[in-house]
């Protein structure tokens, strides 16, 4: 299946100032693949180390003489390793006792190989005994598939490039159809292996099997990676379902069990969104740039990574997510929100760039902006609705009255077609991704 990662993966090879590269990403997102695929694509050959339970590479690093590490891995793999032709692949590195440090040798004695390591968000940030060797390696991060993409994963190329290209025309004509396919990617979500189950045959049964096994997986690492915390953690995770259900979807820790405290439960949502399974949104004060000055990390929103993996948590049934509009409107808008907020995380490719999505509320009044998004031209307060039956409000009243100085216009995005209102503009909802991206999110201009 194409990835839009993949370009980025060519530009990485292409450049002469090259790094190692570390592919970030929570499990099941298609780092693997995607590198393989890379490695058949771009190189002569690849040697392909997979460090799970793996004797050889355990010993691999007991020193970091790049010369013998060569030679063991060419012996190994009966493959010679080449300058410029050979991609050098570890996958799982964190599971290998110096696997990390080694990158900073590779880069000081060896730059002229490209080597690539994948593993967990998770994994690699808290490997015991080894520091992230900051300054050494280029890093990017990889998200379950995008709307975009899933429309290539179903033969639509080519709306998925009227939808890329933001072609508001063609995609007024194509609303039924992609709303028909956006329906399918609320049920579905983005991770690669629920796509192409779903691809395959369309069966709703065999998709949710394959995201049940997701979600049992991630339970597990729930298990390994933490002791004391374990018990917290899964009901943090369990919580969220119900927490996005609310009309007001601020994270309340009253929420998870009666009488639960802020202090109890901070690990636990760290160590979910270090785990690369959680979004957390903070709320913003105030919407001028940089908007990291104006955050108040008191009050926050979480979300799952995937929208599939949370219609899957919450027991939705298929046939009424997949036939009728009942979809978009369900649940308090919670599948719309995550669903948009995904779209955007995908945008954020390095760690320089994350946290530019919070969200606005005041105590004082029910004004709430459901997101608000630091562009590399400006802000965008935006507000997400569920149906074609929409009201603006509060988005309204933050970008005319409460911040009128500010020269802000608003976002909208809805079942509508595009619109643009002076104040604020409506996009459909299969078009965020690509409106975010062409308001410069996820680039260095």
């Amino acid at each position: 299946m194409k990835r839009d990662i993949y370009k980025e993966l060519k530009a990485w090879k292409e450049n002469p100032k090259h790094k190692p590269l570390v592919l970030l990403g929570a499990r099941q997102v298609g780092k693997t693949y995607i590198i393989k695929e890379f490695g058949k694509n771009e190189f002569e050959n690849m040697v392909y180390v997979n460090c799970h339970n793996n004797r050889f590479a355990e010993g691999l690093f007991v020193d970091f003489n790049m010369d013998r590490i060569i030679y063991q891995l060419e012996q190994a793999n009966e493959q010679r390793i080449f300058s410029g032709k050979t991609l050098l692949f570890f996958d799982e590195i964190q599971e290998v006792p110096n696997g990390i440090s080694s990158l900073k040798y590779f880069c000081e004695d060896r730059r002229d190989l490209h080597v690539v390591v994948a593993g967990s968000l998770l994994g690699i940030s808290i490997r015991k005994d080894e520091s992230y060797p900051v300054g050494k390696v280029n890093d990017l991060r990889m998200y379950p598939m995008t709307f975009d993409e899933f429309l290539m994963a179903n033969g639509r190329d080519l709306l998925a490039d009227a939808v890329r290209n933001l072609d508001w025309d063609s995609m007024t004509l194509q609303h039924e159809l992609l709303t028909d396919y956006l329906r399918q990617y609320y049920f579905c979500g983005g991770m690669p292996e629920a796509v192409s189950t779903w691809i395959e045959n369309h069966d709703a049964k065999e998709t949710r099997d394959v995201q049940r096994s997701i979600l049992a997986t991630y339970s597990k690492d729930m298990g390994k990676h933490t002791n004391a915390e374990v018990v917290r953690i899964r009901q943090v995770w369990d919580s969220i379902p119900a927490q996005l259900a609310k009309e007001n979807k601020k994270f309340v820790f009253g929420a998870i069990k009666k009488g639960a405290r802020a202090a109890d439960f901070e690990k636990a949502i760290q160590w979910l969104t270090d785990a690369g399974l959680v979004y957390k949104v903070a709320r913003v004060t105030k919407p001028q740039e940089p908007l990291k000055f104006y955050a108040d990390d008191s009050a926050f929103k979480i979300y799952l990574l995937d929208c599939g993996l949370l219609s899957c948590m919450c027991g939705a049934r298929s046939r009424e997510m997949l036939i009728g509009m009942d979809v978009f409107s369900e649940f308090k808008g919670a599948f719309t929100e995550n669903y948009i907020l995904s779209q955007i995380k995908s945008l954020e490719l390095h760690d320089e760039m994350d946290k530019n999505i919070f969200y606005f509320s005041k105590d004082s009044s029910t004004m709430e902006v459901d997101f608000v998004v630091q562009g590399n031209r400006r802000v965008i307060p935006t507000e997400a609705k569920a149906e074609e039956n929409v009201r603006a409000k509060s988005l309204r009243l933050f970008v005319t009255e409460e911040f009128k100085n500010f020269g802000l216009k608003g976002l909208r995005i809805s079942m509508l077609p595009y619109k643009d209102q002076e104040w604020m503009e409506n996009i459909p909802l299969y078009s965020a991704e690509a409106y975010f991206k062409n308001e410069g999110l996820g680039t260095d201009e």
